[in-house]
């Protein structure tokens, strides 16, 4: 809301002439956008923490480094010879961890 500062304020008698009953229909107003909803049925949707996953597989495959690529020293990330910062005694450096 945009606030005009050339207005003339409100004086200390103007502001207590609004009635309590204003001020409680502008905070209903407020508030009357939210929404209602059942805790119980948007929990239903969560997947916990722990949860019993025995009966699920996973099946992927892994690929082993390529020529191209080094482990890094410090994050053990894989990344492409171009992110080689610096070796230091056989240590590999990306150059996220180098920054």
């Amino acid at each position: 809301m945009a606030t005009d500062y050339d207005a003339p304020r409100k004086q200390d008698e103007e502001l207590r002439e609004d009635s309590l009953e204003q001020l409680k229909a502008r905070r209903s107003d407020q508030q009357s956008g939210t929404v209602d909803e059942d805790e119980v049925e948007a929990a239903e949707g969560f997947e916990l923490p722990g949860a019993d996953l025995s009966n699920v597989e996973l099946s992927i495959n892994v690929v082993p480094a390529q020529d191209d690529e080094f482990t890094c020293s410090q994050c053990f990330l894989v990344h492409h010879r171009s992110q080689l910062a610096y070796e230091e005694d056989g240590q590999l450096v990306c150059s996220e961890c180098a920054a």
